[in-house]
């Protein structure tokens, strides 16, 4: 900068650097990655002691190194921008929502005139266009709807999801990729795991090694069980207006059944979120109950978690330099749980987190269930959903029975559902079980079925 060049001068001159870079395609200017080079091309006291320092792990990052970041919300924003900034430039991006204007005040790549548009194209877009060289490729979709293949190409995954099961269905779809040989886990076949979560003022940050360290549903007791109200709370005595929300998403969406019968209550449909909204007014002002907003409305049916912006920040950090870590196998990761709090003051520590040896994801091996051959079907639907080292969703339940397969209970369908809702009521000897008779349960939780083992007991 000439001396005394004004502030708004020099911003403006940086950017119209920056667009020439972009439309010439020229994306490195000199000294642009000379601090990664003192990481990369030198040692330090700090390094892995198995690091030889080169120029080729500077390429790797840049030219060949493939990122997926899942969540494009206010974790995923943070995350785009470091890593890109940090030498990445081969990034993909998945995320279901459309921006909304509540997202704008920690959604820093979203600006008004984007509320409605995918998250994930128009964070790649800003990306893309404001950093030289970076190619950030969108998906507007589940993460459900990407197949094995598609999974496959990444070297790392990183999460900056607000969605348990999400995130478990993620972790189960990293450990299905593993390569087994005769019980031994081939490493090549590891794509390391990164996850980042926030609430409020608190944040947490893990590294995961799929099939080698502690996956997510080895600690699924860190994870705070969902808020549910009472029952009879919600349908008789409702006092809050969470209450009368919840009414109308439980008991009057499946009577009323306002789109149609098979149409389930998605809380990213404006339409869905309309009509709850109005039917909840309408039950708050039955019961004299005050405080029932669009905004509250969309958080209760979407289970959405306070965010800040501050602390989206710091987690995003932490895992953005573990990526950085395991990209360049220039320093040791962390091993393997973060925890970060500044509710009051400042308070942040590690511990390792065990692989649980029964894990129902990672374990390789049947989970033992414990019932006696007079115990319901509905007992065993109680513990998949109720125990906290399983938390199920929707479990459907699945056996072979005289060779052939049998559905014991499938909820997820309406027609299945009420044709196998009476085995519930039947004890597991009526429907025809046994000692040792294996169970093969689905669930919304993980692309895979998870097998597990009656074992009787008297």
């Amino acid at each position: 900068m000439a001396e005394g060049e004004e502030p708004e001068k020099k911003r403006s001159r940086i950017e119209e650097q920056t667009e020439n870079m972009l439309v010439d395609g020229t994306s490195d200017w000199q000294g642009r990655w000379e601090h990664m080079k003192k990481f990369l091309e030198r040692a330090g006291p700090f390094t892995h002691p198995d690091f030889e320092p080169s120029t080729e792990s500077l390429q790797f990052l840049l030219d060949v190194c493939k990122i997926l970041v899942i969540g494009a919300g206010g974790l995923g924003c943070e995350l785009l921008k470091d890593l890109a900034l940090s030498g990445f430039c081969h990034i993909h991006v998945v995320d279901m929502d459309t921006i909304d204007v509540s997202n704008l005040n920690r959604q820093f790549l979203f600006r008004a005139k984007d509320v409605g548009r995918p998250k994930a194209e128009v964070a790649a877009d800003f990306i893309n266009r404001r950093i030289p060289g970076c190619r950030v490729v969108p998906h507007f979709k589940k993460i459900q709807d990407l197949d094995e293949n598609f999974y496959r190409q990444f070297h790392i995954v990183v999460c900056g999801l607000d969605s348990v099961i999400a995130r478990r269905w993620m972790n189960g779809m990293l450990l299905s990729l593993l390569v087994y040989d005769e019980g031994v886990l081939d490493t090549s076949s590891i794509i390391p795991f990164i996850d980042g979560g926030t609430e409020g003022f608190k944040g947490n940050v893990r590294v995961i090694l799929p099939g080698m360290t502690a996956c997510i549903d080895c600690t699924l007791e860190l994870y705070p069980p969902q808020i549910n109200f009472p029952m009879c709370t919600i349908a008789s005595m409702p006092r809050l207006p969470e209450h009368c929300i919840e009414y109308v998403r439980i008991l009057q969406w499946p009577k009323d059944k306002p789109f149609g019968d098979s149409v389930a209550l998605d809380g990213d449909d404006p339409n869905h979120i309309q009509w709850v909204f109005q039917r909840s007014l309408e039950r708050a002002a039955e019961f004299r109950i005050i405080g029932v907003t669009y905004r509250l409305t969309q958080g209760v049916v979407k289970r959405i978690i306070p965010a800040v912006a501050s602390t989206n920040a710091v987690i995003a950090a932490a895992c953005a330099t573990e990526v950085f870590k395991i990209a360049s196998s220039a320093y040791i990761s962390l091993n393997n749980y973060l925890v970060f709090n500044d509710v009051d003051g400042l308070y942040t520590y590690t511990f390792e987190a065990e692989k649980k040896e029964n894990c129902s994801a990672c374990s390789q091996i049947p989970q033992d269930l414990h019932f006696s051959p007079s115990s319901k079907l509905q007992e065993v639907l109680d513990y998949l959903t109720d125990s906290a080292s399983l938390q199920m969703k929707s479990p459907a339940i699945t056996t072979t029975l005289d060779g052939k397969n049998k559905t014991l209970y499938l909820q997820t369908v309406a027609s299945f559902e009420e044709r196998t809702r009476p085995n519930l009521t039947k004890t597991l000897e009526e429907l025809g079980l046994v000692n040792g008779q294996e169970l093969a349960v689905a669930d919304v939780t993980t692309p895979q079925t998870v097998l597990f083992r009656l074992n009787f007991t008297s």
